[in-house]
């Protein structure tokens, strides 16, 4: 017989085997499918292993005993996706590593960016690093700075051998080569306690990888068995994710080594020897030789293979239809894009482990079959949490919750009959569906109970929860599509996956997809998909070239031998020629930004290395403008080595469809071939007569109308009514038609209440992205700093994202300060701008633009987006100085501008406001920016315009009173939860007042009583005692202390509420007026907005009993050169940079305080100590953990920094903003204070002599070549009294979890930008 080839996909609950031979689509081919647990132990060691036994028994009708080697002499090849990897990120149960890193660096992989995963959490929790020890290696290398000129740079570095040009083509100035001896006896002792693997990262090995090899080399004679470089891991600038990368790799690879030699084992020595091929499948699609599989490249490789399969069995070169894939398992759902071409990101998330390497874009959705249902707070929720395999739902018969796949099960759509029996004691029972309606029923009471209205019937309840996990799941294609500049509608449905058959026909209708695809493999078609991938190699390199007609032959010259290097490798693993192809990316992005494009060669076109043409293509797709007099760098070359190992024909239903039509065999199916009926619940009501049919007996041609139901081996598939399902011999494809929905009224409804509220959420979303995508500068676009919000009538949010929770309530009070000011003065075509502290603003660079949404000539809502402007003039450059005593001195303040008038862009009127006006103040300047003001403002507004034109299709989808009525039922619905949190506290506190104070480094008080109404659930925050405005810059805005309460607010409640005015309506906030939290127009406030906000969330978390204090501050440091010249008032060029600095946090009663994270009302995170360098003048001597700064107790606080900056040009001004210098953030219940922070200067003397220098809390000075900042961020306060020593460890580590519960496996390009905009 013909070799077989056999694909196998090890997922977490089965693995599924294909084994056949021919070509796909051929009339020779024949397979074999077999589908088995991943872990059976009781009958077999391996399921792949035991896969691969039954295909050949099946294939060669013979038995081959489990206890015999299985014989390889009729496989060709076998082709893996295992999830291997993924589970032993996830369960951290990898091997134990070492890391040895550059000096002064020991934390860094722990502090990461800085920012917290879970912005509303007190008990900050941080997955845990991999490895289990580090040691620092006294070794440094930086770059030669980019700032001053070649010519000066080429003399500096002639007959230099401590400067050397790096791999990128940079200068590379050597500063201390590492003591090989001191390494070897640190290696040596890490050998002798047990480490056999380790990981190397040393700061710019990009560009400069000598001593990391040094080291490999030193490693390797000691006999460490498995070691990682970061250079040869991925050579890309960013030491966070690259160091991660190789963690990840050194405590993965060796896992999935011991995987593999057991797996080999099992065979006879057909493997071993190469005469049978084994092949994995990679993150990024492609699939490796054995001997190439590496650990941090294998994370996705389970999903990987389905991405493969359902481009190339939906997607049509012929019609160009893009497409998105929808693989919904029993945990979670997967969603990606195919266009032609696979969309790759280059650094995710996964599994709280940042990885550094091509991925294909896959992103996770926390909503599966097992995603448990819930009904809180008056809403139903669907997920995150999930019930996994063990339990599994209610109707697994192991006593799990009710679930999805419960849901389903109750309406019809998932029938006990044709689901696998594997159920029960011994594991031969069906699905449970009693318990299921048992629970059902449980839960319609509790609901009816608590609603008012007619009482609902259970179908109605349950088929709610479908809506609801419908929903959830489609938020995230919309924003994986509208994100892109794609429209989600013009797209096929790809469904596959266990579960996806039976939500196929709601999410496409939820986002206007009229094509559902369902290949006949769609419940293994990450099996299937290996079938059809490509064997690949990459090889990549860093780069610095600018990108134009000069540079491009050097380019040419590295990229042909690149290509080289993988030609010769594809050779190797015994690829023709013919059969190997390379595709050439240049890693884009153009000066000044940090938007990297990854942009493929424009092969076919007339010039086929007009990267530049290709760019700007790519830029405008994704940003929708593009920077015509800025310069390109190439950061990275890569090439992918693609061999193509199986030929295949057509695999889409395109050409069998048109042949179909052509010969008119497309009829109705006769319905004589039913299976029998059963009862399912849709949109309409119940019908007791749905027609089953099984997939294998429908004839070719058939159209299937809905209602119906499509039974296979292995899924169900629900075609809706108004839907109808073409069967072909390969596919079934489902035309999805409008369906009768019933009238949705303005009464309260829970299910609609979850529905809207998506909904709401999801225009605020979608107006960020807006202003994201078209914002030009670093601040919107890659910090994320801006917010929009869609509010009512009123000045009332209705929904706020993302969620920075310093802009929470503010924008409330801007634009509830514009309606009255204007009263019926505004038309269509009116659009504000203001920025004003008094007016509901927070700091001036915060600009915020209102714009009315009309609908039949009334106002009926106002969208409003913040962002926050580089500079908008004023003393300092950045308009944030430290030292600011009135509000002129930061910049341009606007109570109101109409910036558009009857659709009329006033551009004068903003270079009057931004420009002129400021100016004219004592030693201030206008704008330095105006270009950048501009065209962010113009975003600004064609993001408040995407969400008028959303609002409108809201309308016109529900009429205007029934949205109107949903956004009060949304607000009603938070101010319950936020009465029934104070009911609670009030009953708790028996009461007495909640009563609190805390100062200011000044010494001004914050001072806070909390008078809760136990009846009403009401409550009054009264600041009566507060200190006066200062003479200084920590005045803090109204709007900025209701935000604060807002965030805290939102904390102790403890679950997902939407944040709208309905928080704060029962509590009454009282600041006496011209004090420290309330102050006059003209006071200053930078300084407020950043510190001022951070001590108010300690003062009520205080009151309320909840937290130690947290660091208390946001540590903002300024450094640059330029502005305005103090004697001759001439405007000097130059450049500056901003940034925060993370501390400890404070511990609570069930949580220890979190070390090195940024807390409460902000979540900025740092630049990467490799960019920071590249970028300016400095070296980072230390970031680490500040070890013992946070205060001791029961549970202890968390520690805060030390960041140490080396300056290495002479005149550059420094400014300090920071806050507990003086005053302990304290300790709660006992526990013991944190310690205050310290910013030292460390001044090089003309003499010779160091000088330490206190500069204290806030200051500005102009630093010397070689003078250095010591940062010394605050701690966390303690909570309660210290145990003795050993009590204390047994609880520590009961306490110490490893990992959060709610981990994604996926985090793709979605959970990347969710991160950056909570960490804005």
């Amino acid at each position: 017989m013909t070799k077989l080839t056999i694909c196998i996909d090890r997922g977490g609950t089965f693995t599924d085997c294909i084994g056949f031979t021919g070509k796909p689509g051929e009339e020779n081919y024949k397979e074999y499918v077999v589908k088995l647990l991943s872990e059976d132990p009781a009958n077999y060691k391996d399921a792949p292993r035991e896969g691969i036994r039954r295909i050949l028994e099946r294939a060669l009708e013979t038995t081959i005993p489990r206890t015999d080697r299985v014989p390889t002499d009729n496989i060709d090849s076998i082709r893996m996706g295992t999830t291997v990897a993924t589970n032993a990120l996830l369960e951290r149960k990898g091997e134990r590593c070492a890391l040895l890193i550059t000096k002064g660096f020991k934390d860094l992989l722990k502090i990461g960016n800085q920012s917290r995963p879970k912005i509303f959490d007190l008990a900050i929790e941080k997955p845990d690093v991999l490895q289990e020890c580090v040691v620092e290696v006294d070794e440094r290398v930086t770059l030669l700075h980019s700032t001053s000129n070649t010519e000066k740079l080429e003399q500096d570095v002639e007959g230099r051998d401590d400067i050397v040009r790096g791999l990128s083509g940079e200068y590379v100035h050597i500063m201390k080569k590492p003591n090989l001896e001191q390494i070897e006896k640190d290696l040596t002792q890490l050998y002798e306690a047990g480490y056999r693997s380790i990981a190397i990262c040393l700061m710019h090995s990009y560009t400069y990888p000598e001593h990391e090899k040094q080291l490999g080399e030193l490693a390797s004679n000691v006999g460490f068995t498995h070691i990682s470089l970061s250079n040869e891991i991925m050579p890309m600038i960013k030491i966070v994710p690259r160091g991660t990368s190789t963690t990840a790799d050194s405590y993965l690879t060796p896992c999935i080594q011991n995987y593999i030699k057991g797996f080999v084992d099992g065979f006879d020595d057909g493997l071993k020897n190469g005469a049978t091929s084994l092949q994995f499948m990679q993150s990024d699609g492609g699939l490796v030789p054995v001997d190439n599989f590496s650990g941090f490249r294998a994370i996705l490789s389970g999903p990987a293979g389905g991405v493969v399969g359902y481009a190339l069995t939906t997607y049509s070169d012929q019609q160009k239809q893009p497409v998105i894939g929808f693989d919904m398992g029993g945990t979670s759902t997967d969603v990606s894009r195919f266009d032609g071409h696979y969309e790759h990101v280059f650094e995710t998330t996964t599994a709280g482990v940042t990885i550094q390497a091509p991925q294909l874009d896959i992103n996770t959705v926390a909503a599966g079959g097992g995603s448990m249902l819930f009904y809180k707070n008056g809403m139903f929720v669907v997920g995150p949490e999930s019930a996994g395999a063990h339990p599994g739902p209610a109707c697994y018969r192991k006593g799990g919750p009710l679930t999805v796949s419960d849901a389903n099960l109750y309406l019809g759509r998932l029938l006990p009959d044709y689901f696998p029996k594997i159920f029960g004691t011994n594991e031969d029972e069906p699905l449970d569906s009693e318990i299921t309606v048992k629970k059902f029923e449980e839960l319609a009471k509790k609901i009816n109970a608590s609603t008012k209205g007619t009482p609902k019937s259970v179908d109605e309840i349950v088929y709610g929860y479908i809506k609801v996990a419908n929903e959830t799941m489609c938020r995230p294609i919309r924003a994986l599509t509208e994100a892109k500049g794609h429209d989600t509608s013009n797209h096929t449905l790809a469904v596959f996956g266990g579960a996806g058959g039976q939500h196929a026909c709601g999410i496409a209708r939820n986002l206007g997809i009229r094509q559902i695809v369902m290949y006949r493999h769609s419940s293994i078609l990450s099996a299937f998909g290996l079938a059809l991938a490509d064997v690949v190699h990459e090889v990549q390199e860093p780069s610095s070239e600018t990108l134009s007609k000069s540079s491009l032959p050097k380019l040419k010259e590295r990229i042909s031998v690149l290509r080289e290097s993988c030609q010769q490798e594809l050779s190797r693993q015994g690829f023709s020629d013919s059969q190997i192809s390379n595709e050439v990316y240049l890693n884009l992005r153009y000066e000044g930004t940090d938007c990297a494009l990854m942009t493929l060669q424009p092969v076919g076109q007339a010039d086929e290395w007009d990267f530049e043409g290709e760019f700007v293509k790519l830029y405008k797709q994704e940003f929708g403008f593009y920077l015509p007099d800025r310069t390109i760098i190439v950061d990275d070359i890569r090439i992918r080595g693609i061999a193509k190992a199986i030929e295949h024909n057509e695999l889409t239903m395109i050409k069998e469809t048109q042949e179909l039509k052509q010969s008119n065999k497309i009829k109705d199916i006769d319905p004589t071939i039913k299976n029998g009926v059963c009862s399912a619940y849709f949109e309409t009501g119940r019908d007791d007569s749905v027609p089953i049919y099984l997939l294998n007996e429908i004839p070719v041609g058939s159209v299937v109308k809905g209602p119906a139901m499509i039974i296979d081996a292995t899924a169900t598939i629900v075609v809706e009514p108004a839907c109808s399902a073409l069967v072909t011999s390969q596919h079934v494809t489902i035309t999805v038609g409008d369906e009768d929905h019933k009238k949705v009224t303005t009464e309260m409804e829970p299910i609609q209440l979850s529905i809207f509220s998506h909904r709401f959420m999801s225009i605020a979303e979608q107006m960020g992205r807006t202003l994201q995508k078209t914002a030009i500068s670093t601040n919107i676009k890659e910090r994320l700093d801006f917010s929009c919000a869609l509010f009512g009538a009123d000045g009332g949010l209705v929904a706020n994202a993302p969620h920075i929770p310093v802009h929470l309530g503010a924008l409330s009070h801007a634009v509830r300060w514009q309606t009255s000011y204007y009263g019926d003065d505004l038309r269509e075509g009116d659009v504000i701008m203001t920025n004003h502290p008094a007016c509901g603003g927070s700091h001036l660079p915060d600009i915020t633009i209102i714009t009315p949404v009309f609908q039949d000539g009334k106002i009926v809502f106002f969208v409003a987006s913040r962002g926050h402007h580089a500079d908008i003039g004023g003393i300092s450059p950045g308009s944030m100085p430290p030292h600011s005593k009135e509000l002129y001195q930061e910049g341009a303040a606007v109570r109101s501008f109409k910036i558009v008038q009857k659709g009329q862009f006033d551009n004068d009127g903003v270079v009057k406001h931004l420009c002129e006006i400021p100016s004219q103040y004592p030693g201030c300047s206008g704008t330095r920016c105006l270009r950048d003001n501009v065209s962010d403002l113009k975003a600004q507004i064609a993001a408040n315009q995407k969400g008028i034109n959303l609002i409108h299709a809201l309308i016109k989808e529900y009429t205007l009173e029934v949205v109107q009525a949903y956004m009060y039922h949304i607000r009603n619905n938070a101010e319950s939860a936020v009465r029934n949190l104070l009911k609670e506290v009030a009953e708790k506190h028996r009461g007495q007042d909640l009563v609190a104070v805390d100062y200011m480094d000044d010494g001004s008080p914050i001072k806070l009583r909390v008078s809760i109404n136990e009846q009403e659930g009401t409550a009054l925050f009264d600041f009566e005692g507060t200190g006066p405005e200062v003479y200084g810059n920590t005045n803090a805005p109204e709007s900025v202390c209701h935000s604060a309460i807002i965030y805290c607010l939102r904390s102790l409640v403890g679950m997902d509420i939407p944040l709208n005015a309905g928080c704060l309506e029962p509590v009454e906030i009282r600041i006496p007026k011209s004090s420290l939290l309330s102050p006059s127009e003209k006071s200053a406030v930078v300084g407020g907005n950043v510190l001022t906000s951070q001590r108010i969330c300690d003062v009520v978390l205080k009151a309320f009993n909840a937290a130690a204090a947290s660091q208390g501050c946001c540590n903002n440091l300024t450094f640059g050169i330029g502005g305005k010249d103090e004697e001759t008032g001439e405007e000097k060029s130059g450049w500056g940079y901003y940034e925060t600095i993370a501390g400890g946090s404070g511990a609570g009663k069930d949580w220890e305080g979190q070390s090195g994270v940024h807390t409460h009302m902000t979540n900025t995170r740092i630049t990467d100590p490799e960019i920071l360098e590249r970028r300016y003048p400095v070296i980072l001597r230390e970031f680490s953990i500040r070890a013992g700064s946070g205060g001791q107790g029961a549970n202890n606080g968390g520690d805060g920094v030390v960041r140490d900056i080396e300056f290495l040009e002479p005149n550059i001004h420094v400014s300090i903003l920071s806050e507990r210098r003086v005053f302990h953030p304290y300790g709660l219940q006992g526990g013991e204070d944190g310690e205050c922070g310290r910013n030292l200067w460390i001044r090089k003397r003309e003499d010779g002599e160091v000088q330490v220098l206190n500069l204290g809390g806030k200051n500005t000075a102009v630093f010397g070549k070689g003078d250095r900042i010591v940062i010394l961020t605050p701690g966390g306060g303690g909570w309660g009294k210290r145990q003795a020593e050993e009590q204390e460890s047994t609880a520590k580590t009961l306490a110490k979890k490893l990992l959060p519960t709610s981990i994604l496996k996926a985090g793709g390009s979605l959970g990347e930008y969710k991160a950056m905009s909570e960490s804005a």
